[in-house]
């Protein structure tokens, strides 16, 4: 059983829940599947009656790819575009956004809010650079530039406030800290473009990445000479991954096959795979975990459709 939201004439690319409420959810969409028109961000509160509110919509003048909420103020996200730009939004205010930042030259896939000193975030994008701002800032801290294709992916690890990881399209993970202007780390993580990466959040050297290839890998950045686990059974390309705030052994992943999966890294080989949500009738881009009600994740996809649901499986491992 699940909730559903329908973003109408929207499809879907991103969904966060709040790192403040258990009951706010935000979706970033475009028109015409991203490819031209508009954006619209979707702001939801989930529970306390039937089914999703819509709290609040900002449109935007181009598609929207990625969105983050901020950490520090519980009304603040932020939200890339397919115009190259950057817009930080804030719920109590009216519909416009409150800093605008435009310094990439292309679509802005990626954007994350760093978890530890909680005044910067990071940004990918198809222009092959990753960058660091801060929000009261007019321009970014810092560019780096050693990606040779598109950025689809960017994450702080939730230990380290300078440490930094990035996903591409040249098939390589790198691992970047903020106090050097070169990548620390470098993995060839698979044979295809890297859509997302994700630290686990209980181990510090532990990630996982998704990829065209079908596959999810888990990685420990001591040994990165090949990955710990590799997961198939997606038949499409990863489009998201995500791993549990509450168990550090399970990982969930969006494909363009339609489905949803839930992993368990520490189950026998071969029996990985735990659950699949199959009622999304598109490619599902967007999966997050509630950091407050365990098991519950929220999805989106190119079916115009957010579906809000705790896979059966995940509450019995």
């Amino acid at each position: 059983m699940f909730t559903r939201f329908r973003t109408e004439g929207f499809n879907g690319y991103s969904v966060k829940w709040s790192p403040f409420y258990e009951n706010k959810l935000a979706v970033a969409c475009s028109s015409n599947f991203g490819l031209v028109g508009n954006g619209r961000l979707y702001l939801l509160g989930v529970g306390g009656g039937p089914g999703v509110m819509m709290e609040r919509v900002f449109d935007t003048q181009d598609g929207l790819f990625d969105l983050a909420w901020s950490e520090i103020n519980e009304n603040q996200l932020i939200a890339s575009s397919g115009d190259g730009s950057i817009t930080l939004w804030d719920a109590t205010l009216k519909d416009f956004p409150i800093q605008n930042w435009k310094e990439h030259q292309r679509e802005v896939f990626s954007v994350d809010w760093n978890l530890v000193t909680k005044d910067v975030f990071a940004s990918g994008s198809w222009d092959h650079t990753v960058k660091i701002w801060n929000p009261q800032a007019p321009r970014s801290l810092q560019t780096f530039t050693e990606h040779t294709h598109c950025v689809y992916s960017t994450a702080w690890s939730p230990y380290n406030p300078t440490l930094l990881m990035s996903g591409s399209g040249d098939q390589t993970v790198k691992i970047w800290d903020t106090k050097s202007p070169r990548s620390a780390q470098t993995i060839f993580a698979h044979n295809n473009e890297v859509l997302s990466v994700d630290w686990n959040k209980y181990n510090p050297d532990m990630l996982v990445t998704g990829s065209v290839d079908k596959t999810i890998k888990v990685w420990d950045l001591r040994n990165s000479s090949r990955e710990v686990i590799c997961l198939p059974g997606h038949e499409y390309a990863v489009r998201k991954v995500k791993c549990s705030p509450h168990r550090a052994n399970i990982i969930s992943s969006a494909s363009y096959d339609m489905s949803v999966r839930f992993w368990d890294i520490n189950a026998p080989p071969g029996q990985n795979m735990i659950d699949v949500h199959d009622a999304h009738t598109e490619f599902v881009l967007g999966v997050d975990w509630n950091l407050y009600v365990e098991g519950q994740v929220a999805t989106c996809a190119w079916d115009e459709n957010v579906h809000i649901f705790v896979p059966p499986s995940i509450m019995q491992r």
